[in-house]
């Protein structure tokens, strides 16, 4: 166990995963599991912490409570466990087996660290968890590893629900596409109405379960086709009943089942992790992704003259060159662009072809003014990929603003319902080929929205966005025409309106994604790089970060204890904890905090935060003794004044644009941890003491009165 056996940091990095998935607000059973995992790794790291050797009553006491914890973790874990195999009765004997080995695990965990009659003479017939080191090993792993197969299954159990619901529901839609009555459509659409409405639910949680962001971005996509999809498919298929012979009406209808069906496969392929054949990564059609590539393989040459071969580097740019051309063969590209972007791939294909000159002399003469040459040759290229970006962003978030403000008034769509309304066949030709002008040019635009997008989820709303209004707009025409063949039709006018609303829709979707994609390009530029710490400063971060991880589970152990969860203390104390914990996962290069901007609001909040918990503190000390209320009182006056020093040092780094010093704000914010615990411990005895008396004052009372 980490960090002196063979098994490395397992239980560790286990932990955070699990920690990971528990902030996202995952399931019960992995809820306990996160606890699990933490608090083994808590207590093999008081073991073997070299500052242990001396066996304090305060390490006793911690590995003790913490060995109880992961026993009523287990306890919960397995209760959850069992409840999911009674409903599933073809795992039941699977998921049983591996809770009892969880259940005995944590148990032999909570003998082993029953330390409470231990003296510093230890006795020789009193197993713990400092004469059988080896027996914790192995309870530890066998803990792990009943959990990790009941979450497998339980994960099983979910999939298979999904791809149950999934298979209702395709069923229910092939009756609906065959019905030829509006009785027997409106008796099965409520059953069909039913089945989403439990799918939905079903693929709601797996999408906010799902930790890759490119699978949740691809499940977000998929049902936003199905809930926009159902609404069109009522009207769809409620004029194809009333206007069985009109053509263009089966059209709409079949185009709406169509698409609604491909979502479901996409579900069933992201909870399934089943790659469809033909799909290609969308990474690799990035320019933005290839420049970074290209980017990350220039600096490892930094560090490696022999990365890679100078070929794969021209590869590479011209790659990248290539996908350009989707700006430069743009109609919608002004001339001007064109010119700029043509002439920057120009620049950067001739500072490659002299950096790869310069990098071939640099191997065979290997002097301090060649080093310079080839770092200014890579600095050279760097500028203009990053010029390159800048225009392609330009170009591209230009165009797309100038189309969304120029259609916001939807004047085609009107004219279609007037049209559709009038009967007017040759006004319906006119305005159909406008609408299919308008929709290739937003399809193109998002084409081109992709290219410089930034991250793979927003690429993939980006083909979404790409995909709805090409599909949208045919249906839109289909749905015009069948309104003019029959323009007194109530139901085909509300078929119409429902997929002009679709439109109005994705048209509003794409503003916001353009202020999505023009956020991240923003925070990339004022993103600060702070200097890389050495090697010593980076292991004085690490080691204060880790005793604040230790504390932020002290804390989530003392709010356990309260029977109330939802008490102003412990929500107060449990946000401080979460925070407390980004900030550990910082100092080890993880979690979601990235530059100093992110580091600074947290720290904000997290003081925030702490005064909240004050007045929580002081608004309870209310109801106690003056004595209590004393002592309360003086144990508060500490946390306060931290806060405000943490207050002044991000308002003070925020003015003068310093990157913050971490290891001072580590050990202030430990300080404030420590006071954390402390309280928490203290409201909690004084409220149960506050408790007993009243039941004392009530049952004298009581008695008083019977001798009355």
């Amino acid at each position: 166990l980490y960090p002196h056996s063979s098994s490395g940091g397992s239980t560790r990095e286990l932990s955070l995963v699990f920690c990971g998935f528990y902030e996202s607000g995952m399931c019960p059973l992995l809820s306990s599991c996160c606890k699990i995992c933490w608090r083994i790794w808590r207590i093999t790291t008081l073991i073997n912490h070299k500052d242990n050797t001396k066996k304090s009553d305060k390490t006793l006491q911690a590995i003790q409570r913490v060995g109880q914890a992961v026993n009523l973790a287990v306890g919960r874990f397995v209760k959850v466990g069992e409840a999911i195999a009674n409903e599933n009765w073809d795992l039941k004997e699977e998921i049983n087996i591996a809770c009892i080995e969880a259940k005995q695990a944590g148990e032999t965990i909570a003998a082993l660290t029953d330390v409470t009659n231990l003296s510093h003479a230890e006795p020789h017939n009193q197993i713990t968890v400092f004469t059988d080191k080896t027996g914790v090993i192995k309870a530890a792993r066998l803990l792990l590893s009943s959990v990790t197969k009941v979450l497998l299954l339980a994960d099983r159990v979910v999939i298979k629900q999904i791809i149950t619901s999934r298979n209702k529901v395709l069923a229910t839609m092939e009756r609906l596409e065959k019905v030829n009555s509006f009785q027997e459509f409106v008796q099965i659409f409520s059953q069909f109405g039913n089945e989403m409405v439990e799918f939905a639910h079903l693929t709601g949680d797996r999408q906010n379960d799902l930790k890759d962001e490119k699978k949740k971005a691809r499940m977000a996509a998929a049902r936003a086709v199905l809930e926009k999809g159902t609404m069109m498919l009522l009207t769809a298929s409620k004029t194809c009943l009333r206007h069985p012979n009109c053509e263009s009406a089966h059209k709409n209808k079949e185009g709406v089942f169509e698409r609604m069906k491909e979502a479901l496969d996409k579900v069933i392929e992201i909870v399934t992790d089943c790659k469809p054949s033909g799909d290609t990564d969308t990474a690799s059609a990035s320019i933005f992704t290839g420049i970074k590539e290209l980017k990350m393989n220039l600096e490892a040459l930094r560090d490696n003259p022999y990365f890679q071969s100078k070929e794969s580097l021209s590869v590479t740019l011209e790659v990248v060159l290539e996908r350009t051309e989707d700006f430069t063969d743009s109609a919608y590209t002004s001339h001007e662009r064109r010119e700029r972007i043509l002439e920057l791939s120009t620049q950067t294909r001739a500072e490659l072809q002299e950096f790869v000159s310069v990098w071939i002399q640099a191997q065979s003469r290997k002097t301090k003014s060649m080093t310079e040459e080839l770092e200014l040759s890579m600095l050279k290229i760097s500028h203009s990929l990053n010029e390159l970006k800048k225009e392609l962003h330009s170009a591209a978030m230009q165009l797309a603003a100038d189309l969304v403000k120029y259609h916001a008034d939807h004047v085609v769509l009107q004219a279609l319902k007037l049209t559709g309304v009038e009967g007017n066949l040759e006004a319906l030709a006119e305005y159909a080929c406008k609408l299919s002008e308008q929709k290739e040019q937003l399809v193109e635009t998002c084409r081109l929205l992709r290219h410089v997008s930034g991250t793979e989820p927003l690429e993939i709303t980006c083909i979404h966005a790409a995909e709805t209004f090409h599909v949208t707009g045919q249906q839109i025409i289909s749905a015009a025409e069948t309104l003019t063949l029959h323009p007194s039709s109530k139901i085909a006018k509300e078929n119409l309106d429902v997929f002009c609303e679709a439109w109005e829709s994705q048209i509003s979707d794409m503003s916001m994604l353009l202020r999505e994609i023009n956020d991240k390009n923003n925070a990339n530029l004022k993103s600060l790089k702070p200097e890389k710490p050495d090697s010593e400063e980076q292991a004085k971060i690490a080691k204060l970060g880790l005793k604040l991880g230790l504390l932020t589970s002290d804390v989530n152990c003392e709010i356990e204890k309260w029977e109330d969860q939802e008490n102003d203390i412990v929500q107060n104390g449990r946000n401080m904890s979460k925070m407390a914990y980004s900030l550990y996962l910082f100092t080890r290069g993880e979690g979601s905090l990235k530059t100093s901007q992110d580091l600074i609001h947290l720290l904000e909040v997290l003081a925030a935060e702490g005064l909240k918990f004050t007045s929580s503190i002081q608004a309870f000390s209310k109801q106690l003794k003056d004595d209590d209320k004393l002592m309360l009182l003086l144990e508060i006056n500490k946390l306060i004044p931290l806060c405000h020093q943490l207050q002044t040092v991000t308002k003070a780094s925020l003015q003068n644009k310093v990157f913050l010093k971490v290891d001072k704000c580590i050990t202030k914010i430990r300080s404030m941890m420590a006071l954390v615990v402390q309280l928490l411990s203290l409201c909690y005895k004084l409220m149960k003491k506050m408790e007993s008396n009243r039941w004392i004052s009530v049952t004298n009372k009581d008695t008083m009165d019977g001798k009355t």
